[in-house]
């Protein structure tokens, strides 16, 4: 119920979806709770709340648990929140093993971590698969789906269809890769950033405005391979 968990949480009840938001420390979810609440209330005030229904019938939907099967109980997608650690990511897997159904999908926001290392082994490993938001997943709706070698199919297609339906902009990788693809993009910014900084072609505040006042406002609404699609000469 952390940042990522509570963004996801907000996501899924603009969709309408029933929300169930476990963590193993009570306090830690009242304050997610309220703090779900104030950003709301913001939002509705602003205007920008997501979704058909109110703040309050929002909220109506999420509910707050620290047992872990009653908080997947009749769930019908679970997406893991915990800190980008393997073993503490797999401990948790591992567990819901155990509990669920063989409808029910797994699905873990990672950022990073392949999900043949997350999932191998378990014994619903059809179902898994990695959902991965970009920070803050209410405000920037792309979702990396990541499948891997053991994942259905309609794994794959059912989680798509339900990030569509919550107002998310899902694309879908045809395996697993190192870095997935939003990071492996920005590594190769960053790391030319790096270069062009440490060899004094430009200062770092002159490289952010390129950025910030360039390429950033193009790519805002289109991609790089459109761009080179549209250009002037075609």
């Amino acid at each position: 119920s952390g940042l990522i968990g509570r963004s996801w949480a907000m996501v899924f009840a603009a969709g309408g979806f029933k929300v169930k938001l476990y963590d193993i420390a009570q306090q830690q979810l009242t304050s997610a709770l309220e703090n779900i609440r104030k950003q709301m209330k913001e939002l509705e005030e602003s205007g920008f709340l997501k979704g058909a229904l109110s703040a309050e019938q929002q909220l109506a939907l999420i509910s707050i648990c620290t047992d872990l099967k009653a908080a997947v109980d009749g769930a019908t997608f679970i997406q893991e929140c915990t800190p980008e650690n393997l073993e503490l990511k797999k401990k948790i897997f591992g567990q819901l093993d155990l509990i669920v159904d063989d409808n029910v999908i797994l699905s873990s926001s990672t950022s990073c971590l392949l999900p043949s290392k997350l999932f191998t082994g378990l014994k619903h490993v059809k179902q898994c698969i990695v959902s991965h938001p970009v920070n803050p997943p209410y405000f920037v709706p792309l979702v990396e789906i990541v499948p891997h070698a053991e994942t259905d199919p309609s794994t794959t297609e059912r989680t798509y269809a339900l990030m569509k339906k919550i107002g998310q902009s899902p694309v879908k990788l045809n395996r697993e890769i190192e870095g997935f693809v939003l990071n492996r993009l920005q590594y190769a910014v960053i790391s030319e950033a790096w270069r062009l900084v440490g060899e004094g072609v430009i200062s770092p505040t002159d490289l952010d405005l390129v950025m910030s006042d360039g390429l950033g406002m193009r790519y805002a609404f289109i991609g790089p391979l459109e761009t080179m699609h549209l250009n002037a000469e075609g």
